[in-house]
């Protein structure tokens, strides 16, 4: 809706709209192992502020609606990849094997529970603004949550795997 009401066209959003999961699935090629390599954290964190800048891009419409949208898109995408691998992995690290399946069941549950909670708010504030005050507070939340993990967050990967990979153990 957001698009179409700056004059985006229905294929113009089409595009918008499909760029962000192709980048998304397509970046955790590259991003899962990559957290195996560097950590979780650092993902996590660095993810969410790649996501913000998607928020900004679209929500201040730095571009053309298309092009904001698409760029927009890509960076969503691109954070996104950072961050979904990593948060995995982090849950995965936490929990001891025998209640692992569990945890990342309520991982997810919490996590999905957001989607729903989000599309409701984001009705919500759009409702009450304009429908990019939706865009503007989800980039804010984006935000404060990679700040929180930042400042909270303890490093989840087990350092044996750097040492096995140095002595060609792994």
């Amino acid at each position: 809706m957001l698009f179409i009401s700056a004059g985006v066209g229905l294929e113009g959003v089409g595009w918008i709209k499909a760029i962000y999961p192709v980048v998304w699935g397509v970046g955790q090629i590259i991003t899962a192992p990559l957290a195996d390599k560097i950590g979780r954290e650092p993902l996590i964190v660095w993810g969410m502020f790649v996501q913000v800048l998607g928020h900004i891009v679209i929500g201040l419409e730095l571009f053309s609606p298309f092009t904001s949208g698409i760029v927009g898109s890509v960076l969503l995408g691109m954070g996104t990849a950072m961050v979904y691998p990593a948060l995995l992995a982090a849950v995965s690290d936490a929990a001891h094997p025998s209640w692992r399946a569990s945890s990342l069941g309520v991982y997810r549950f919490w996590r999905d529970i957001g989607y729903a909670v989000g599309a409701v708010l984001s009705g919500l504030i759009a409702g009450l603004q304009r429908l990019v005050w939706a865009v503007h507070i989800a980039g804010i939340v984006t935000f404060l949550s990679g700040i929180v993990v930042w400042v909270n967050m303890k490093e989840t990967l087990h350092k044996q795997i750097f040492i096995n990979e140095i002595h060609g153990a792994y």
